[in-house]
């Protein structure tokens, strides 16, 4: 998400490259680095908050409602201020502008999109403060299975149609269209510009993936990018440096994690998370290869999905 490690290596590298030829980008990269650090406690917090029981909200909606703002904010600074100065020169960095964008989106989706992707996001409330089940709010009933008498009897006020709680920081609105072709356009930059071991590209496919299928409940689809995403790890030919390297070997193994969730026999089916876990894929590999030559040879074997069926093999590199 816009708060991950890899997202966070990458601003900082290019907030300290550009700040001599280009300080209004840099001073807005920076911001967006600050912000995706405190974005990434924030979502740390609301993810632990929902773990016990992920059928009811949080306990307070403040923790929400600060998501939200800071994610509406990051957007701003990105589609108005970074993506504009962008040149064609820095692809990385366009990359990962167009990244961000999805990202942010993301967060909209999950956690104030209309209607709901799942039951824990921000609730409805009527004007008297009362929670709201969105999934209960039927739609309007056959006129020949009865209904409400026209006109309404005395004292029968109308129904009202419940706002979203966090309405007065963004519209409530479905964001899954416009957040499903940021995705679709970062995946394609990604493609395009960058060889299929760097970081940030893997950066987009993970979590493009997981919002196949977090938020678009598509789990075969989201599998198939993961897999792609493998396969062109294995097949890139270009070189790494040994930070580069870490960050791969660890979207990796989360990729190979994404691949067997909602399968049978699989554990759980949350989105892995990228932080919190040391990658044990450098292991394998030789500490006279060269930094700018080291390839991912020495990764471990990951899961191959064929038709529903799940297998392992190493790289055949």
């Amino acid at each position: 998400m816009a708060s991950s490690e890899v997202d966070q290596k990458f601003l900082g590298q290019f907030a300290k490259r550009t700040s001599s030829t280009n300080p209004y980008l840099s001073s807005f990269l920076y911001k967006v680095l600050g912000l995706s650090v405190l974005l990434s406690k924030k979502l740390v917090r609301a993810r632990r908050l929902r773990k016990l029981d992920t059928t009811r909200d949080t306990k307070s909606l403040q923790l929400y409602h600060h998501i939200i703002w800071l994610a509406r904010e990051g957007l701003i600074m990105v589609e108005q201020y970074i993506i504009p100065m962008v040149s064609e020169k820095l692809v990385e960095l366009k990359v990962l502008s167009y990244h961000l964008r999805a990202s942010f989106y993301h967060i909209f989706v999950l956690f104030h999109n209309q209607p709901s992707v799942h039951q824990t996001a921000i609730p409805s409330f009527t004007a008297k403060g009362q929670a709201v089940d969105r999934l209960s709010i039927a739609l309007t009933p056959n006129p020949f299975e009865g209904g409400p008498v026209q006109p309404l009897p005395p004292g029968l006020a109308p129904i009202s149609v419940p706002k979203s709680s966090a309405a007065f920081l963004l519209p409530a609105a479905d964001y899954i269209p416009t957040a499903t072709d940021c995705f679709v356009q970062a995946s394609a930059l990604a493609d395009s510009l960058l060889g299929g071991s760097h970081p940030v590209r893997l950066s987009v496919k993970t979590e493009y993936a997981a919002y196949m299928y977090d938020c678009l409940h598509d789990g075969d689809g989201s599998r198939k990018v993961a897999q792609q995403a493998i396969k062109d790890v294995y097949n890139a030919q270009e070189g790494m440096d040994d930070d580069q390297f870490e960050d791969a070997a660890e979207m990796v193994q989360t990729l190979g994690k994404m691949m067997k969730r909602g399968m049978s026999g699989s554990v759980g089916s949350s989105t892995p998370r990228l932080g919190g876990e040391s990658s044990t894929s450098r292991a394998g590999s030789s500490p006279s290869t060269p930094r700018a030559s080291r390839t991912l040879k020495g990764m471990p074997k990951l899961p191959v999905v064929t038709n529903g069926v799940k297998s392992s093999r190493a790289s055949s590199r």
